[in-house]
């Protein structure tokens, strides 16, 4: 089968198509998927440059941790899914078990869900990581409630734009930072009611502006460490801050002060640790999605889709970081 591997660490050039051996069911409980598309994380391009999850695995390896397909082959002990059955899930590509970026995949049944019914497979391969990254983020960790304000991130992004609808359907009052009206205009479609332009405007100032000087219950951060440091100030006292990036070695005196909830969300750890009921919640919100997605309260907007062979253009553009909403491989 076609997949695109990771030779080396380094740039986009260490990423080669090449031809490697399909796949095999190895336990009856394991289903073989015929992959239609897979989605671009900036985690791929973070172990690409830096190296894999796992020190002991070596290299090559296929990365892509999200995947949509049609299952072909079932175990003997398969009982939720039947062959012809589309699917999406967030599995593998961190260099214990293969990524996505190829033409099939095998995955035990336990970690995937039957994709929303309303999209197609480019759409259910954007999806998963920023669904379940968003979710965690806010209500895992930030415990966000109806009538609360949160300040979210980036919202054009690919964990931004959902994190804006899941927000938004739980009730809440979103504002969010872009740096375009283009983004702009794309956020407030989303249900964003207040938009910062984090370039052109102190984020301090208006967020306060848009909270009578309170602050944010919750802030989301998705960008770093100089955001997270801004995001301490936008956050209301006796507020939650979480952030997806490393926040170590930071003056968090105000954040002290402020006696603020710092979180941190990385949702691959389950997969990393083997947390396997944490890896079942995953599949959960996965269904839970689906429902949102097929209701029509929750769009995944899909940038560019790419063939397989252009990986490296992907992760160019990803690394480029003017993209709005999700690339995707086609396959």
């Amino acid at each position: 089968m076609k997949a695109v591997l990771m030779t080396a660490i380094g740039d986009s050039d260490v990423l080669i198509e090449q031809n490697i051996a399909e796949p095999n069911l190895t336990k009856p409980t394991e289903i073989k998927v015929r992959l239609h598309a897979a989605g671009i994380n900036p985690v791929d391009t973070k172990i690409r440059k830096n190296g894999l999850f796992y020190p002991n695995v070596a290299l090559p390896a296929v990365l892509g941790c999200d995947g949509a397909g049609e299952i072909v082959e079932i175990g003997t002990a398969v009982t939720n899914f039947k062959i012809g059955d589309n699917v999406w899930f967030c599995h593998g590509g961190l260099g214990r078990e293969q990524g996505n970026y190829a033409e099939y995949t095998v995955i035990d049944q336990r970690w995937v869900s039957l994709m929303p019914k309303t999209v197609n497979f480019q759409t259910a391969a954007a999806a998963p990581l920023v669904l379940i990254t968003a979710w965690g983020a806010l209500f895992e960790r930030g415990d966000l409630q109806a009538g609360q304000t949160v300040l979210i991130h980036a919202g054009a992004g690919g964990v931004g734009h959902v994190a804006i609808q899941l927000a938004k359907i739980a009730g809440a009052r979103v504002i969010t930072t872009v740096s375009s009206l283009e983004k702009a205009a794309f956020v407030t479609a989303l249900g964003a009611d207040e938009v910062i332009f984090y370039n052109q405007t102190d984020v301090v100032t208006a967020v306060k502006e848009f909270t009578a000087g309170h602050g944010a219950d919750l802030v989301f951060d998705t960008v770093g460490a100089e955001v997270f440091k801004t995001s301490i100030s936008c956050t209301a006292h006796f507020g939650r801050l979480v952030t997806l990036l490393d926040a170590s070695n930071l003056d968090l005196s105000e954040a002290r002060l402020r006696n603020l909830l710092i979180g941190f969300e990385l949702m691959l750890t389950p997969m990393l640790r083997d947390l396997n009921l944490a890896r079942d919640k995953h599949v959960a919100l996965l269904k839970q999605c689906a429902t949102y997605i097929d209701a029509e309260k929750l769009k995944i907007h899909v940038s560019d889709v790419l063939p397989l062979s252009q990986a490296r253009e992907a992760h160019d553009l990803i690394e480029a970081g003017h993209t709005i909403g999700k690339l995707v491989l086609s396959i």
